[in-house]
């Protein structure tokens, strides 16, 4: 086991970490934007690139190149949302997305303000639709990063440190340890696990604000600009 995590760590580090970097954050950047998200799997290209990380140096760019990914997405997103949203929403792909998503959306965003801006970096499906929900309801742009700059710092710290750090120290265990592999493998399974638990908790926690909303709330009316 240990001869197969350290070749797939070589294989990933043999990678340009250039290249490697720019993957991730292009990656993540399709996954916050508009619709996109809904099938990219960014935040698996960002571990996969984590692994690879050799050095502090490699670590930090990569948390900012995926930050700034994120932040792109979303701003474009938001944009999309302003200029075109309703455009989108009528569309072919916006009708396959159903119209209970968007509706989901509305009421969670109008409900929670900022805060749902904050939370959907974290929650399926609404990671993509609330950005153009956002830009359609006529909330400021600089409003808008000021909730979502935040979560992308912290999303990206959270999947970039964990997972390079544990890449990182493996090598000096493997020497020592004969299991380090097992354990390798075990703490990534565990970090996969804890974060799809928590965003499982979290959206069903969200899912019930949001049904509660939509019984007090049925007004279809904007947030405060």
């Amino acid at each position: 086991m240990n001869d197969f995590v350290l070749w797939v760590i070589e294989a990933v580090q043999a990678v340009d970490p250039v290249l490697r970097t720019v993957l991730a954050g292009i990656a993540i950047m399709l996954e916050t934007s508009i619709l996109i998200g809904l099938v990219v799997p960014g935040d698996t290209v960002v571990l996969v690139a984590a692994i690879g990380v050799d050095g502090w140096f490699e670590g930090i760019a990569l948390g900012v190149t995926v930050v700034v990914g994120a932040l792109i997405g979303e701003s474009i997103g938001f944009w999309l949302g302003t200029w075109a949203g309703p455009h989108i929403r009528a569309s072919w792909l916006g009708r396959r997305i159903g119209e209970e998503h968007w509706e989901r959306s509305e009421r969670y965003l109008r409900r929670r303000g900022g805060v749902a801006i904050f939370l959907s970096r974290f929650l399926p499906v609404l990671h993509s639709l609330v950005p153009l929900t956002v830009g359609m309801s006529g909330y400021a742009y600089r409003r808008f990063i000021a909730w979502t700059l935040p979560a992308c710092v912290l999303w990206a710290g959270l999947y970039v440190g964990v997972a390079a750090t544990a890449a990182g120290n493996y090598r000096e265990l493997s020497e020592r340890v004969h299991y380090a592999g097992y354990l390798f493998v075990g703490l990534i399974v565990v970090l996969l696990t804890v974060l799809v638990v928590g965003k499982k908790l979290l959206a069903r926690r969200e899912e019930r604000h949001m049904r509660h909303a939509g019984e007090l709330d049925h007004d279809g009316g904007r947030i405060d600009p």
